[in-house]
């Protein structure tokens, strides 16, 4: 991703508006900078997860490596949690897309 403190806010809209058109790379930046805290973002394993899980269901090997790395650190209700927003969030762009 690759942004100052200066320009986080604005690195994270950007790539949430990129993920908004399915930008599976998007995808994945957005699991990066969950999971570790990057940019002044705080660190958040479900957001991480999430974001992760979206990138592993459009095909990023790299997505479905991350989201299992960090699952390894989540409860069971943590990981549930994730993936319903991962679902909700592809039921707002899908309909968002209609």
């Amino acid at each position: 991703m690759g942004y100052s403190l200066e320009t986080g806010t604005f690195g994270m809209e950007r790539r949430i508006a990129d993920a908004t058109r399915g930008d599976i790379d998007a995808y994945f930046d957005l699991g990066m900078a969950y999971s570790s805290g990057a940019g002044g973002i705080d660190l958040d394993l479900v957001e991480a997860h999430k974001w992760f899980n979206l990138a592993a269901l459009g095909g990023s090997r790299r997505g479905q490596e991350c989201r299992a790395e960090i699952a390894e650190d989540m409860t069971a209700r943590e990981i549930a949690n994730a993936q319903k927003a991962a679902r909700a969030w592809l039921g707002l762009t899908m309909r968002a897309a209609a």
